[in-house]
């Protein structure tokens, strides 16, 4: 049915929350049966791009120069290299580094978060390798001491890394603490559950399907709201990088 143009979808100078009803499907070169929804990239401002690829049963996502991490929303994939096999399942996820040549092949459908950006090294540091992991595996910690909200981090807290990934669980009624205000950027998937959002000065109701880009010192905060948990995907450069 036509909405008349209504969405909740909002596009600001420091933030971007894109709802599934904007979601626009378009053809990438590394993708074969398949098709990608872009929901930031340096063609607004980000540091990073993230994706949803969406994989036909047989469909690829080839190589990238860039570093990529990837997540599993639905389906399987299997993650190729020159010298390793390893298969992916939902939760599952894996850290490919700058110009390792790789593949994914899908079993049946598939849906993927995949979060790409080019690698800025530390002097000294060797870069990081071939990763992977089930969320399931990850200890799960109180954020501020508050057991309502949980952290996974999904990549090692390592300086080679220049980028985090971690999930947040929070228990209905939950929130951030504080209205946080940083150097960062985020990239946010909402996974489950919902609740409002602070993005600047305006408030956004969100659920699961939603995503979220947040500019370096945008004002932020979260509470979740329903009777669920509420969960979601979140992405963070690391500081002077």
């Amino acid at each position: 049915m036509h909405n008349l143009g209504h969405t909740r979808s909002a596009n600001r100078r420091d933030h971007l929350l894109q709802t599934p009803d904007t979601f626009v499907r378009t053809p990438l070169p590394c993708i074969q049966r398949g098709a990608a929804i872009v929901h930031v990239s340096p063609a607004n401002g980000a540091g990073f791009t993230q994706y949803t690829a969406d994989l036909e049963p047989g469909g690829t996502l080839g190589p990238t120069p860039d570093q990529r991490f990837i997540y599993v929303l639905s389906g399987e994939v299997d993650l190729a290299t020159d010298s390793s096999f390893r298969p992916l399942t939902v939760t599952d996820y894996a850290y490919v580094p700058a110009g390792l040549p790789h593949s994914l092949t899908a079993h049946h459908a598939t849906r993927l978060a995949i979060i790409e950006k080019p690698y800025k090294p530390l002097s000294g540091l060797a870069a990081p390798s071939l990763l992977t992991g089930s969320e399931a595996a990850i200890a799960s910690n109180a954020l501020m001491n508050d057991d309502d909200v949980q952290v996974r981090m999904l990549l090692p807290d390592q300086p080679a890394f220049d980028f985090a990934v971690n999930t947040m669980t929070y228990q209905p009624g939950a929130s951030l603490s504080m209205v946080e205000i940083h150097e960062m950027e985020h990239g946010l998937l909402m996974l489950e559950g919902g609740g409002i959002y602070r993005l600047g000065d305006a408030w956004y109701p969100v659920t699961a399907g939603d995503f979220i880009w947040m500019a370096p010192f945008c004002p932020q905060w979260f509470g979740a709201l329903g009777k669920v948990p509420a969960k979601y995907l979140i992405y963070k450069n690391l500081p002077l990088r």
